[in-house]
């Protein structure tokens, strides 16, 4: 599973069961920035039903800066939604360096042709694809 973790939303990617491919689930949108129970919830169940324990665990994106040094973002990230992640679900969770990946999920929504306003619905999702697929072609390499 592979999870685009924003201020407000976090998009959520799985994988095929051979660890091969990634495929956009949803998005996942919280009314506040502090508020994650739920979005865990949604998370864990999620990885019930896809089996993620039995494929192995999840990849959560972050991002260093130029000077590859971590955020204040990025230590929030970590700090707070990580360690309640693993606490939740008992899954291995992995930092993933997801830099150009909304740029990238962008890219791909142009190029599909799908129309500007509606870009905004799709990028997280498609992000979090492009996160676990890059997690999982190194796994292969």
């Amino acid at each position: 599973m592979g999870l685009d973790y924003g201020s407000v939303t976090v998009g959520v990617a799985i994988s095929d069961s051979m660890l091969l491919t990634a495929q956009p689930v949803e998005v996942i949108k919280r009314k506040s920035e502090n508020k994650l129970r739920q979005t865990l919830a949604r998370i864990q169940v999620l990885a019930e039903e896809n089996d993620v324990g039995i494929k192995g665990g999840m990849q959560v994106a972050w991002v260093e800066d130029k000077c590859n040094q971590w955020g204040v973002f990025v230590k929030a990230c970590r700090n707070e939604f990580m360690e309640k992640l693993k606490a939740r679900t008992g899954l291995e969770v992995v930092l993933w360096d997801e830099r150009l990946s909304t740029v990238s999920a962008m890219d791909v929504l142009k190029e599909g042709g799908v129309r500007s306003e509606h870009r905004k619905t799709y990028v997280d999702k498609i992000a979090a694809s492009l996160i676990l697929q890059g997690y999982l072609d190194s796994i292969h390499n």
